[in-house]
């Protein structure tokens, strides 16, 4: 069942695909599509999900599901693996490795992988102070407060060390 992500609950159950470069207009237009109709038929053990998604900076894809209504079962999480896995493939993106750092420099989302951004960090090309998305998140309360933080407050702050 398709429910706008602003009208979910804030505990409901968040997954976050990070893509390695931003979609097009074209794609995003495809893509939403085709999120509408996974979502719409999207259901564990035969009942239906109440979820919704938003898609953040032409790169993230925010999936949540309120747990009270019916709670997202393995099944059902292999469905959207499955999904996100075909998405990958038509689009020639990478949205399941987490071994990736999307951060803002600027206005500018970059994305670079965990090696390459611990460099940045010994090199000091980014602070403490940058704006990283910590993907970890597993609420939409916690993606509201802690998704976008400074690298500080973040998991990330490990590499400040």
């Amino acid at each position: 069942m398709l429910t706008s992500f602003q009208e979910l609950p804030s505990d409901s159950k968040i997954w976050i695909y990070q893509a390695n470069r931003s979609f097009s207009t074209d794609e995003l237009v495809e893509i939403t599509r085709k999120l509408d109709e996974f979502i719409q038929q999207w259901a564990a053990h035969g009942a239906a999900l109440k979820a919704g998604y938003e898609i953040k900076y032409n790169r993230f894809i925010i999936i949540a599901v309120d747990n009270a209504f019916n709670m997202a079962s393995g099944c059902s999480i292999d469905a959207s693996v499955h999904f996100f896995q075909q998405l990958e493939k038509e689009y020639q993106v990478n949205l399941m490795d987490k071994m990736n750092v999307s951060f803002k420099n600027g206005e500018f989302v970059a994305y670079k992988n965990l090696l390459d951004f611990r460099k940045m960090v010994k090199a000091k090309s980014v602070s403490e102070n940058t704006i990283v998305f910590n993907n970890l998140v597993n609420t939409k309360e916690e993606y509201d407060q802690d998704w976008e933080i400074p690298m500080k407050d973040s998991w990330h702050a490990r590499f400040l060390k």
